[in-house]
């Protein structure tokens, strides 16, 4: 099989790229770095980089499908440390964002939130907990290890 070495970027889809650009600048330090022009000249679409190089991410105009997103996670964007979690949460405060409450969730801990058009935005640490929740509804269970 031909190997990954990971993931290049996520594309979202939006209902105002211009708002939506800001609120991830102010969130992740999101940082453009390309544009998109349809055939009529009118940028759509914009690619760069969040925390600092840290993932890629694209904003794509289409309000149909930010709307039908509404309340899905498409991606965990990973922090190491339950601290950085804590941080996370000042930093949302600071924004004034409304947000979880620290979770201890399947793995590690979890933060959520969303962005302007209701995608829900999860923050998720590396550091594991070490908990059991396999028999919670809604929580994952261990069936085996990738690698």
């Amino acid at each position: 099989m031909a190997k990954i070495r990971g993931i290049r970027g996520v594309k979202i889809p939006v209902s105002d790229l211009a708002r939506s650009i800001e609120w991830y600048r102010e969130v992740f330090g999101y940082e453009v770095a390309w544009e998109f022009a349809d055939a009529d000249g009118v940028v759509r679409g914009v690619a760069g980089w969040v925390g600092g190089g840290a993932a890629g991410l694209s904003l794509r105009l289409n309000p149909e499908k930010a709307k039908a997103l509404a309340g899905f996670d498409p991606v965990n964007w990973a922090v190491e440390t339950r601290e950085d979690i804590r941080e996370w949460i000042e930093h949302l405060d600071e924004l004034q964002i409304p947000h979880s409450p620290e979770i201890e969730a399947s793995i590690g801990w979890l933060l959520v939130f969303n962005d302007p058009d209701g995608l829900e935005i999860h923050v998720y640490t590396d550091e594991e907990h070490g908990a059991d929740h396999g028999d919670r509804p809604g929580y994952g269970r261990r069936v085996g290890m990738a690698g």
